[in-house]
């Protein structure tokens, strides 16, 4: 069949759009749910009025923490509002040490319960 043209096959989907798995590919996974520790030590009292569902936390890993090397402080518009807890952070921790993208956002505000139940987040992998 010499000469016989073939036609690529057509994408249904314009060039440079993503398909809907790559779309959920690219979305942050939820690895972690959990509670902020440290609540009433840092920053959250005061800024517990200005927090809510939703809201964009970052993590950075403290491997020069004396009370736990594997401490991930928990940040809002770089001012801490606390930690993971101590026996929760052990995988996020890990995962910054390997330069993984995470990040965290407010799952729930609860201003009634106890200081280190106030707040829980998802931790999230990029």
């Amino acid at each position: 069949m010499a000469g016989r043209r073939t036609r690529a096959k057509s994408s249904s989907q314009p060039s440079g759009t993503l398909s809907l798995g790559e779309e959920i590919l690219r979305q942050p996974l939820v690895i972690q749910h959990s509670r902020l520790a440290g609540f009433r030590h840092h920053a959250a009292p005061r800024l517990w009025s200005a927090l809510s569902r939703g809201s964009t936390l970052s993590l950075t890993a403290e491997s020069d923490n004396p009370h736990d090397p594997d401490a991930v402080a928990v940040y809002w518009r770089g001012t801490k509002l606390g930690y993971l807890p101590r026996t929760e952070n052990l995988v996020a921790a890990r995962l910054l040490a390997r330069r993984r993208s995470l990040s965290a956002r407010i799952r729930r505000l609860v201003p009634e319960a106890e200081h280190d139940r106030r707040l829980e987040l998802d931790v999230l992998m990029h």
